[in-house]
């Protein structure tokens, strides 16, 4: 196809200063923008590319959103015009005339809005933002800029909130109700050690205690949030003790070794259950991990704050051994 065969629309548009730069403000239909759009990646380019690579698992979550019939995404994907668009303003300054190119514009941020834009069934009015005239320094120093000085929500403060949008599945539910409860009961071993967020240096984040306990949530069966505590506060009881006495009690906010005690606790649960007919106290806990303080030294720590299997691994090992004398 040559350049003389593609359209060329007009759009009413803003014109707006910020600083030494000025740049058109304006709404343009997403599969217009999926037919005009295109990147240059680093890997693809590495000479003059600088967008990441493009991850097809985003963009079709983006589309499946926007699918969903609930979708609404109101931040604008910021453009640099080439000189393929032929961008002119129409007599009047009323309106742009672009070309409807497939390299028309340069995409400096949305790139996964727009390939989620192209794999949508439904079509959307989006808002852009278009600089001209930019020289490739320029365009990558836009992207720099967008980049880092825009700082993302935490994600802590996103679980946080989820209850509040009315998105929490079950397990999210049960396991704010359960940081909760650790947080407030005046019992509880983790009281000031927890800040539910934001990221907080020696505190355990609402996101480390989630990622943790998710995946050993429903080894006790099918049990209240006031049970789990119970059962859970006895058994970080027991730990806590263990990392004291070892001298490495302010490790345990670390997330790796948080991470990797909690991992620890099917073994020692299994086990109190065996030996104790499932109760759950914080003598029975403390009796079972008695052989713990042989394994933790100063290298495991350090290794475990790499990788929390290593530290699940070894206390595991502890136990074992053990059992075999």
């Amino acid at each position: 196809m040559s350049d003389n065969d593609y359209d060329v629309n007009s759009y009413t548009f803003s014109l707006i200063t910020q600083g030494r730069h000025k740049f058109y403000s304006l709404t343009l239909y997403s599969d217009i923008l999926a037919d005009t759009c295109f990147v240059t990646t680093r890997y693809d380019d590495p000479l003059e590319g600088f967008q990441r690579r493009l991850d097809e698992k985003r963009a079709q979550e983006i589309a499946d959103y926007i699918d969903s019939g609930f979708g609404t995404i109101p931040n604008a994907v910021v453009l640099s015009a080439q000189p393929e668009a032929e961008l002119t303003v129409k007599k009047g300054g009323r309106a742009l005339t672009i070309k409807m190119h497939p390299k028309a514009f340069l995409v400096l941020d949305g790139q996964h809005r727009v390939w989620g834009y192209k794999l949508a069934k439904s079509k959307l009015r989006i808002p852009v933002v278009i600089y001209t005239g930019l020289t490739k320094a320029e365009e990558t120093r836009l992207f720099i800029d967008i980049n880092t000085k825009q700082r993302p929500v935490p994600s802590e403060l996103l679980l946080d909130i989820k209850q509040l949008a009315e998105l929490e599945g079950d397990v999210e539910s049960l396991l704010r109700d359960l940081f909760n409860q650790f947080q407030k009961d005046k019992f509880s071993v983790l009281t000031g050690l927890l800040s539910p967020n934001e990221k907080v240096k020696g505190k355990i984040s609402r996101t480390t205690f989630n990622t943790s306990f998710s995946n050993i949530i429903g080894v006790l069966g099918n049990k209240n949030t006031d049970e789990l505590y119970e059962i859970f506060n006895s058994y970080l009881g027991a730990i806590v003790d263990v990392f004291e006495k070892a001298g490495f009690k302010s490790e345990i906010t670390t997330p790796n070794i948080f991470k990797g005690i909690i991992a620890f606790f099917p073994e020692v649960a299994s086990r109190v259950k065996y030996k104790f007919n499932s109760e759950y106290s914080n003598e029975n806990f403390a009796e079972i991990i008695q052989p713990v303080p042989l394994s933790l030294n100063k290298a495991l720590i350090l290794k475990s704050k790499r990788s929390y299997k290593t530290l699940t691994e070894a206390l595991n090992n502890s136990l074992t051994k053990s059992f075999q004398l």
